[in-house]
């Protein structure tokens, strides 16, 4: 397994911001001593170019981005103020999933501790999301001759709608959603496949949800790669996520999609995506238990 960080730039934030910059610094702390990665296979990722970029942003939104020229509306809708850090940090986490993408079709399973940033479109970010890391690694993928069709099963408890957007006229890229139905966004997008929660959904409701999810699109998909986007926040402590799932229903979630992929033969990247539970240290659970569940395959 191949193991790739960014929380070693922190970003600037204002004081009582909600998002739990910290959990990222925790989680690699927390998978160091447990001895899942050795220090050569756990690396600081280079930053996505320019050019990886934009195969999935508009080139002008990419160096406004660069250049601290976003205005305070834009920078108010991503949720962090513009720093160089929050730039070069959003770089880096499209590069860990990148090269998470490299080590699963090198025949490993590649984890990118952050990323999971799918509320990013192509002229603008949003909630939280700055580059639309799972977007930018499938094309890079292509690019490279690496890949042709690639799925991204996101199981963060918020629509990807920005993946949904940006990839909505490519067939090579299958889009998978399941999530709140009246969670944000509250303008939803169409993915390619969308399940939609009821608030509450406890976790034999969602994994059997999931199952039928995870198997109709890999059939429609055949894909060469998977990206899963393995969010914390169904979790029923979450402070945005309105779902009811346990960790142990969240563990069982991540077999499920381990299982899926790997008995159809399809390589799997992994992002950890979101997170907001009341204690951190349930959402660096939850996350862990990600990484140690993918380090058993």
């Amino acid at each position: 397994m191949q193991i790739f960080y960014s929380d070693t730039f922190v970003l600037p934030l204002p004081p009582g911001h909600r998002f739990p910059m910290q959990k990222y610094a925790l989680l690699r702390a927390r998978v160091v001593a447990a001895g899942l990665a050795s220090p050569d296979r756990l690396h600081l990722p280079s930053a996505a170019s320019d050019a990886e970029l934009a195969r999935a942003h508009d080139l002008d939104y990419i160096r406004r981005c660069q250049a601290g020229t976003l205005s305070a509306q834009e920078q108010r809708r991503i949720g962090f103020p513009w720093s160089l850090a929050m730039v070069e940090r959003s770089r880096r986490s499209s590069g860990a999933t990148i090269a998470a993408c490299r080590a699963a079709l090198a025949g490993e399973v590649g984890v990118n501790l952050a990323g999971g940033t799918h509320h990013a479109f192509a002229d603008h970010g949003a909630g939280y999301c700055v580059f639309n890391d799972s977007a930018v690694a499938a094309r890079a993928m292509q690019a490279e001759g690496r890949a042709r069709r690639v799925v991204i099963l996101d199981c963060d408890v918020h629509q990807g709608d920005g993946t949904a957007a940006i990839l909505r006229d490519d067939a090579s890229i299958f889009t998978f959603s399941i999530h709140g139905a009246k969670n944000f966004p509250f303008r939803k997008q169409r993915s390619d496949l969308d399940i939609e929660l009821p608030d509450e959904t406890d976790d034999a409701l969602y994994l059997d949800a999931l199952e039928d999810g995870v198997r109709r699109a890999l059939e429609a998909a055949r894909p060469d790669l998977a990206i899963y986007l393995a969010g914390a926040d169904p979790y029923f402590d979450d402070r945005l996520g309105r779902l009811a799932l346990t960790k142990a229903g969240l563990a069982e979630r991540d077999r499920v999609i381990f299982h899926y992929c790997r008995a159809t033969g399809v390589p799997l990247a992994i992002t950890m995506a979101g997170g907001y539970a009341r204690r951190i240290e349930d959402t660096v659970d939850i996350h862990f238990q990600t990484v140690a569940t993918a380090a058993s395959l």
